[in-house]
């Protein structure tokens, strides 16, 4: 940002540095850059820093050298989206849907060099989240919230930054990045309210995974718990109703499944190729006796996914064109 700024202009001169493209995907942030005509540099390359006052990080994932920070006479600002220190690391929005918290924030903090989310909080604003909010949409408002505080503080920006506190040492935890194992329902151990909540934190990026009769599947479109029908818990008295039991409800046109606690309501899935409730049933279940045998009743269901990371050989090793990333087995 330019140090001589017009009356009428926050910011005299902006240049953009982003990460280098992923899978051949060009970051937004990027493509919005070059709408606007703005120079953008790949990192590591950040172009000359001499003639600007701040630099701003949002969502970067890169630790910053202390050479690089002492460039900005202000130093480097961090818009981050959690209430500090809470989630700390790559993926506050997701832990915070995750755990199922009620409120989260928006923190301008200054960067430390070599650390991630530690710094001195420049200014802070809490924010309420909204009932049954999945990360995908709970990121846009804090964005929203996190831009208009982040051209808070540079309107004054001398003063804000006289006015920082070290973040608190209570009430730490970490925010590490998603993996795909994360997307793995776990039936026996997870309960319905923590099965949905997976789904709204990591549904928009990975559909969350089972496994069918040694396959793996994914499941879409959740209903919550409330909306299932009062049959579920008939069932309960009448069956077996062990973890991963798949039902069909005709009227509704709706998988239920048998959670550690409760049940979760499933409207489609992706096994082979994307199926509704009813292609599953038709494809799957209707040849099982759903209300007679108890052994079939306990087969009739889905199972946890664990995946296991296998280490790639190094190129030209022998066999490394059949190495694969990861593999899965049912628990």
């Amino acid at each position: 940002m330019g140090r001589v700024p017009r009356p009428d202009q926050l910011v005299d001169h902006l240049e953009v540095v982003t990460l280098p493209p992923s899978h051949s995907k060009v970051l937004p942030v990027k493509k919005y850059a070059e709408q606007f005509q703005l120079p953008v540099h790949i990192w590591p390359d950040v172009g000359s820093c001499e003639s600007f006052d701040i630099g701003v990080v949002a969502s970067f994932g890169r630790l910053l050298s202390e050479d690089l920070i002492r460039k900005f006479p202000y130093g480097m600002l961090n818009v981050h989206p959690s209430y500090l220190p809470r989630w700390r690391g790559p993926a506050p929005i997701i832990h915070t849907v995750l755990h199922g918290d009620t409120v989260t924030g928006v923190t301008i903090m200054q960067i430390r060099p070599k650390r991630f989310d530690v710094g001195p909080i420049i200014k802070q604003e809490e924010f309420a989240v909204p009932p049954r909010c999945s990360a995908k949409k709970l990121e846009p408002l804090l964005s929203k919230e996190g831009a208009n505080m982040l051209i808070a503080v540079l309107h004054n920006l001398p003063e804000s930054l006289s006015k920082k506190k070290e973040q608190p040492k209570e009430g730490v935890t970490q925010a590490p990045k998603v993996t795909i194992a994360m997307s793995c329902i776990q039936w026996e151990e997870q309960t319905a309210e923590q099965i949905l909540r997976l789904h709204r934190a990591l549904g928009a990026m990975m559909p969350l995974k089972t496994l069918w009769m040694g396959c793996s599947v994914k499941l879409l479109d959740f209903e919550e718990e409330e909306m299932l029908p009062d049959f579920t818990d008939k069932v309960v008295a009448e069956k077996e109703a062990t973890p991963g039991l798949v039902l069909y409800h005709k009227q509704l046109k709706i998988l239920i499944i048998r959670c550690k606690e409760g049940w979760v309501g499933v409207r489609s899935i992706i096994h082979k190729k994307k199926l509704t409730a009813t292609d599953f049933y038709n494809g799957y279940l209707h040849s099982w006796p759903q209300n007679n045998s108890q052994t079939a009743l306990k087969n009739c269901r889905f199972q946890t996914l664990k995946l296991t990371t296998v280490k790639k050989k190094p190129k030209g090793s022998p066999n490394a064109q059949n190495n694969c990333d990861t593999v899965f087995s049912n628990a």
